[in-house]
C-alpha cells in the first residue's frame, strides 16, 4: 500500500511543510529512515534525526520549528505520538483478513462458528462452543467445552481458553496465554495439601488485549472478571476471583493473589505485586516493582516500593537509605562521644 503525504495529512489533520506528493509505503523509526518509510518526531531532544534522516515523509509536532535544511516532507500536527498511533491503526484496519477453516483444524460438531473467521491447522474447539463472526484462530489454539468468543477476536498460537470461559468481542489474546486455568487453591492437611475444586469460570470483557504467556485463573466459585479494555502484557499473573477494572493496564511480570478487587484506569509497573484480599482504588499508580500488602484507599495515589509507600516519600527514603552505612558509623560514633562527655561529667561532679 502506497499513500502521498497529502493523503496521510487528510487522514490525521496535518499540515504540509514540503511536497505533497511524497509517497511512502511504510514505516520506519527516524534514526533508521530510508527512501519511502513515514517516520515520526514528538521530542525536541531528538530533533539532530530530522536533519539526517532518509524518510521521505516524517511526522512533527507542531512546535517544532527545522533550524536547518529538512530532506523529508513535513507533516506537523498537534500530538505526533497520537498521529502515528493512529496512522498504524489504519494501516493494520486495510491489511486483508484471512478466512477459512483448516482441513487440519478439529471442531466438534456441536460447535457454533461464526461467519468470515480463519481457524487455522491444529486448532482444537471441543463441544458445546461458540465462536463469534470475524475471529481469527492461529495455529495451535485450544478452546474447551461450552467457551464463549465474541465477534472479531484474534487468539494466537498455542493459547488456551478454558472450558465455560467467555472471551468478548475485539479482544486479542497472544501466544501461549491461558484464561480459566485452575487457581491455586490448596488445603493443608496431615497428609499434604488437599486440592480446592475451582468451580468458577473466567471472563475476559471487549477490548481486551493480554499479552504472552499470561495467565488469568478460574474462579472458586463465580467468575475472574477482566473489565472491557484492560491491557495485559506478557508473563501476568492474575488470580483466582480478581476483578480487574475497565482499561487498567500492567507491565510484564505483575502479580496479582486472589480475590483482588484493582479499581478503573489504573497503571502497574513491571513485577508489581499485590496480595490477596486487597482493594485498588481507581487510577492507582504503582511504579515497577512496588510490593502492596494491603488495599490502597485513595483514588489517584502514586505508590513505589516494598512494602509500597507514596512515590515522593519513597524516593526521599531512598536517597537516604544508600547513606545509612555512614550514618550508622557517625551515630555509633557520637554514642561514643556522648558516653565520654557523660563519664567526663560525672568525674567533674565528684571532684566538686
Amino acid at each position: 500500500m502506497e499513500f502521498t503525504a497529502q493523503m496521510i495529512a487528510g487522514l490525521i489533520g496535518g499540515t504540509i511543510v514540503g511536497d505533497p506528493e511524497a509517497k511512502v509505503n511504510n514505516f520506519a523509526k527516524i534514526e533508521e529512515g530510508k527512501p519511502g518509510c513515514i517516520s515520526f518526531l514528538y521530542d525536541e531532544k531528538y530533533e539532530r534525526y530530522l536533519y539526517e534522516t532518509e524518510s521521505s515523509v516524517v511526522l512533527v509536532n507542531q512546535n517544532i520549528e527545522p533550524k536547518q535544511a529538512v530532506k523529508a516532507t513535513l507533516i506537523k500536527v498537534s500530538d505526533a505520538r497520537a498521529a502515528v498511533a493512529k496512522l498504524l491503526q489504519i494501516y493494520e484496519s486495510m491489511k486483508p483478513k484471512r478466512e477459512g477453516i483448516s482441513e487440519l483444524a478439529f471442531i466438534d460438531p456441536s460447535a457454533k462458528i461464526g461467519e468470515k473467521c480463519y481457524i487455522g491447522p491444529f486448532v482444537a474447539i471441543a463441544e458445546g462452543v461458540e465462536i463469534g463472526e470475524g475471529c481469527v484462530l492461529h495455529p495451535h489454539v485450544t478452546i474447551g467445552r461450552n467457551a464463549k468468543v465474541g465477534a472479531n477476536t484474534e487468539i494466537y498460537s498455542n493459547a488456551v481458553i478454558y472450558h465455560d470461559c467467555i472471551v468478548g468481542n475485539r479482544c486479542v489474546l497472544h501466544a501461549g496465554c491461558v484464561i480459566g486455568a485452575d487457581g491455586f487453591g490448596f488445603q493443608p492437611t496431615e497428609n499434604g495439601y488437599e486440592k480446592i475444586p475451582q468451580i468458577g469460570i473466567a471472563i475476559i470483557e471487549d477490548d481486551v488485549e493480554i499479552g504472552a504467556n499470561t495467565c488469568v485463573d478460574r474462579a472458586v466459585m463465580g467468575a475472574t472478571i477482566v473489565h472491557s479494555g484492560v491491557k495485559i502484557d506478557n508473563l501476568v499473573q492474575i488470580g483466582h476471583n480478581d476483578e480487574i477494572g475497565s482499561h487498567t493496564v500492567m507491565s510484564a511480570q505483575v502479580g496479582i493473589a486472589g480475590s483482588t478487587k484493582v479499581g478503573e484506569w489504573c497503571m502497574f509497573g513491571g513485577q508489581v505485586g499485590i496480595a490477596d484480599h486487597a482493594t485498588i482504588a481507581n487510577r492507582v499508580m504503582a511504579g515497577a516493582q512496588a510490593g502492596i500488602p494491603n488495599s490502597v484507599k485513595k483514588e489517584g495515589a502514586a505508590i513505589q516500593g516494598t512494602p509500597a509507600i507514596e512515590g515522593r516519600n519513597f524516593w526521599k527514603s531512598s536517597a537516604i537509605f544508600k547513606n545509612l552505612p555512614d550514618m550508622w558509623a557517625d551515630m555509633n560514633q557520637m554514642k561514643k562521644e556522648i558516653k565520654m562527655l557523660k563519664e567526663q561529667l560525672e568525674l567533674a561532679k565528684k571532684e566538686e
